[in-house]
């Protein structure tokens, strides 16, 4: 029984977390006692030579927020493949970020050099005072050309697609429809968003 309550907990505490955050290109990852939220602006299609904010959300299990101020947070972005012990592509300086529904998370403006797929480690101890167990996660990002990303479509990491539906360039008959353009998003269903948490709670449940 002692058992089942750490999986409810841990199933209550990471659906909570993914609640919590708005429903968009949002992803959450877990390490010890730790989960963040990671967002990366614009909508988690970054361009390549284009400023980029991105921010991670910590939370302590049990719903208590980790600011900046509490953490010694780093963070090293890798251009892949990468092997350990590579230098960093990028190691942006982590600040302070506020939206709308966190405040006081780490984050850092990050300008991408090339386009490619990216990977982003975020490290932590805690500051004295704060308790909470050391974590790392990593986060894969997508970066776009410049010039291209807004023509091309684009696979975020947390399972929302956009299509790109190009007309043909043939000539159009007369009186035939002309040809339409359209984006169609496709958005993952709120069900398999809830099943996929309770697999992880079962999961870290087990390895209590």
């Amino acid at each position: 029984m002692a058992h089942l309550g750490k999986l409810n907990t841990l199933g209550v505490w990471l659906l909570w977390v993914t609640l919590a955050a708005p429903a968009f290109a949002h992803t959450v990852h877990v390490s010890g006692d730790v989960a963040a939220t990671f967002h990366i602006e614009p909508n988690h299609n970054p361009k390549a030579g284009h400023p980029s904010q991105a921010w991670f959300s910590l939370t302590q299990r049990g719903g208590k927020v980790i600011p900046l101020a509490q953490c010694n947070c780093k963070l090293k972005i890798h251009l892949n493949p990468h092997k350990e012990g590579d230098t960093p592509t990028l190691e942006p300086v982590l600040k302070p970020i506020s939206t709308a529904q966190y405040q006081n998370v780490p984050g850092a403006d990050i300008t991408f050099p090339k386009s490619g797929e990216y990977e982003l480690e975020l490290s932590g101890t805690p500051k004295t005072g704060a308790k909470f167990q050391p974590f790392e996660l990593s986060y894969e990002v997508t970066v776009m050309a410049g010039a291209m990303a807004s023509a091309a479509g684009v696979q975020p990491k947390n399972g929302t697609q956009s299509v790109k539906v190009t007309p043909t360039a043939a000539p159009q008959k007369e009186g035939a429809q002309p040809a339409i353009d359209s984006t169609l998003p496709i958005v993952a269903g709120a069900g398999f968003g809830i099943a996929a948490i309770a697999v992880v709670g079962f999961t870290l449940g087990r390895k209590k």
